[in-house]
């Protein structure tokens, strides 16, 4: 991986939680609410899932593109 993915890859990621924060800020309050609600172990699970789906989606992405 060069250094122009990563760089990409952080600016996409960037982009994207800026707009959740422009365009639904009380959505955000809604949802931190709601996670503190959560127990510690419901809140790791999740963000385990959410890595595991990502490390999925870029390695599909590898792959359909053949690097």
């Amino acid at each position: 991986m060069s250094w122009t993915t990563l760089v990409l890859a952080l600016g996409l990621v960037l982009i994207f939680e800026g707009l959740v924060f422009a365009l639904a800020p009380r959505r955000i309050e809604d949802l931190l609410r709601a996670l503190t609600a959560m127990p510690v172990e419901a809140r790791r699970m999740i963000g385990f899932l959410a890595l595991v789906l990502g490390v999925l989606l870029i390695s599909l992405s590898r792959a359909s593109l053949g690097s």
